[in-house]
């Protein structure tokens, strides 16, 4: 990127081979994930840094250097960066994950980011236990694809997904939901009720904030649990300070940037999303674009006209 702002600031471009650190590896990269998080660094929302920069905080590739300690040269790996888009990208050692060979390269790519929050936000932040009906927004987007399987594998008695066009629908369908909702009909979460038969759900995974956000407490099941972790609409979420103490309902706040600061979770998750899916218990979606179409990449993340993770491939 060049700038901060739209697409127009994106370009690919050839630069210097990166020379990774005392405790980096240098992975050539197979498959880079393209992430939400990617578009508001883009667009300057997580504040200025120098210029010209690179994005993409996961990828997939093979190790070329190594440090002592770090995974073997030629090995396959998954890993985080802060330069991904790129035929070759540093990564901290302790960060990368040795790759099964069952699991594919575009797959992995999508699991450092999306598979780990919704793993987590299932796991650790919304503390899923068994027979739980689970409520997934933006479910057929990268994290809510992986959470409305992974919900299941962690003992979910019932998982509803929720998006916004039928198209959407029949993908959370076909990924395993048990009920698919449109959450941009009028009286959705009446819908959603009635699905549990009156009784609510009893954990919410809530990436998209605003009026959804508020629509969603009136679906929460008494003691229940809302994790959220965005704000798609544009909107952060907020929530009546009466409505939770009524219902004793818990609102929890996640982060991937902040749990790594905690890498012995973030490893257990990436492993265990490596073995779901090594086994085929776990089915990332995944959309390839060229490196060199990095601009249509971003543009279909941002006018939703996506399923599933966004990878590309150099």
């Amino acid at each position: 990127m060049t700038d901060f702002g739209g697409t127009e600031v994106l370009r690919v471009d050839d630069s210097a081979v990166p020379v990774p650190g005392p405790d980096e590896v240098l992975i050539e990269v197979d498959a880079a994930g393209v992430t939400y998080g990617d578009v508001m660094k883009r667009q300057g929302a997580f504040g200025t840094f120098d210029l010209p920069a690179g994005l993409g905080q996961q990828v997939a590739g093979t190790v070329r250097r190594s440090c002592s300690g770090g995974p073997a040269v030629g090995s396959r790996v998954a890993g985080m960066v802060e330069h991904g888009y790129a035929e070759l990208a540093n990564a901290q050692a302790d960060s990368v994950m040795p790759l099964p060979d069952s699991v594919d390269g575009r797959d992995a790519a999508s699991l450092w980011v999306h598979g780990v929050t919704a793993y987590q936000t299932l796991r650790d932040a919304g503390r899923i236990t068994s027979g739980d009906t689970v409520l997934v927004h933006a479910a057929a987007g990268g994290v809510g694809t992986l959470a409305i399987q992974l919900a299941r594998l962690l003992g979910a008695g019932a998982v509803i997904g929720a998006a916004g066009t039928p198209q959407k629908l029949d993908h959370i369908r076909s990924y395993g939901a048990d009920f698919a909702v449109d959450y941009s009909e009028a009286g959705w979460a009446k819908a959603v009720f009635e699905l549990t038969d009156g009784r609510g759900v009893d954990l919410v995974l809530d990436s998209v904030g605003g009026q959804t956000s508020l629509d969603t407490l009136d679906c929460v099941a008494p003691f229940g649990r809302i994790v959220t972790f965005g704000a798609a609409s544009g909107t952060p979420p907020t929530y009546s300070g009466m409505a939770l103490m009524t219902q004793n309902l818990t609102v929890t706040g996640y982060s991937l940037m902040s749990w790594r600061s905690r890498p012995a979770a973030v490893s257990q998750a990436l492993e265990q999303l490596l073995a779901f899916t090594a086994d085929g218990r776990l089915r990332p979606k995944v959309t390839e674009y060229r490196l060199d179409e990095v601009v249509e990449a971003h543009r279909a993340l941002v006018d939703r006209q996506t399923v599933g993770s966004l990878v590309l491939r150099p």
